[in-house]
């Protein structure tokens, strides 16, 4: 073999490393699968925005960004051509943003990426699910259509979704976490943090073994329900507009309660002291009541609901 001819075999494997990976499914789905890594820094910043696809954020160690995406159609092979990933990397940061040079919308990317635990993360999709785990640095997830998922991550600033489930799980002592859809459920369980802003416009809010200085939840258009104990000196704040409050309290610090439903009932089994139980005139009830040495408080209202307190 000449030299010649092995400049052109290095060549030509060469380019095909370099080339993404095309592959087809059995049920006839073309991808295309492209790799990267990005020098951040351990500290460094991350913003990657999606139009169709799913997100999957993980928590590496080092200080790289790993970038696994692959783009989907069931089209033609040219639909993946026209999904174009932006990348804009700069020291201490890269920036990653999807985009359509078409307007079919046959084509998604689904992105699942690694990156330095204390890094920050601001990360977006129009239409698809975002998942994060184990992060530490200060964390941004938020989808359009499709479910925010953050789990064990510790300085969550936001979890946001218009059409889709909101879930936030795992010790997040620094945060001051603001979680909320329009259409969809927001569930928080296992939660430690600072503060915790909770809201659902058509939508339940479950709250599950929660700790939290600051606790605000309210649904407008569902019920609120919270099952734990209510941490020492802590401040709560529960509200549904067109739907009940349903609170299930375990032992621990002890509460002042005031409770009022414009047309609905209030109905406890605690043994507690109250101090205010009285009709008004017209609709509405109001009740004010005591339960140990009453350090922390709640206060929990409805328009169109009732009421509920027991004991876990």
């Amino acid at each position: 073999m000449t030299m010649r001819v092995q400049k052109l075999i290095i060549a030509a494997v060469a380019l095909l490393v370099a080339l993404p990976a095309f592959a087809q499914d059995r049920r006839g789905e073309e991808t295309e699968r492209i790799s990267r890594q990005f020098k951040i820094g351990a500290n460094g910043r991350l913003t990657l925005s999606n139009i169709s696809g799913e997100i999957v954020l993980t928590a590496g160690s080092g200080d790289e960004v790993t970038l696994e995406a692959v783009k989907r159609t069931r089209g033609s092979r040219s639909e993946l051509a026209s999904v174009v990933i932006d990348i804009d990397e700069r020291p201490g940061r890269v920036d990653i943003r999807t985009r359509h040079t078409s307007r079919s919308d046959q084509a998604s990317v689904d992105y699942t990426v690694r990156v330095p635990r204390g890094a920050a993360v601001d990360v977006s999709s129009i239409s698809g699910n975002v998942r994060a785990s184990n992060l530490q640095g200060p964390l941004r997830a938020q989808s359009i259509s499709g479910s925010v998922v953050v789990s064990d991550s510790t300085n969550v600033e936001v979890a946001k979704s218009i059409s889709g489930d909101v879930e936030v799980s795992g010790a997040m002592p620094e945060a001051r976490l603001t979680a909320s859809t329009v259409s969809g459920r927001v569930r928080a369980r296992d939660v430690k943090a600072r503060g915790l802003s909770l809201s659902a416009i058509s939508g339940d809010v479950e709250v599950t073994n929660v700790e939290a200085e600051r606790l605000d939840g309210k649904s407008v258009s569902g019920d609120f329900v919270f099952t734990g104990t209510v941490a020492r000196n802590a401040r709560y704040e529960f509200s549904s507009h067109s739907g009940s409050v349903r609170l299930t309290l375990g032992g621990g610090a002890g509460f002042e309660v005031s409770a009022n439903t414009f047309s609905g009932s209030i109905q406890s089994d605690l043994p507690v002291t109250v101090n205010d139980q009285r009709p008004r005139r017209g609709p509405g009830r109001s009740v004010r009541a005591v339960v140990g040495d009453g350090g922390a408080t709640l206060t929990v209202s409805t328009f169109s609901g009732n009421i509920v307190i027991r004991k876990q």
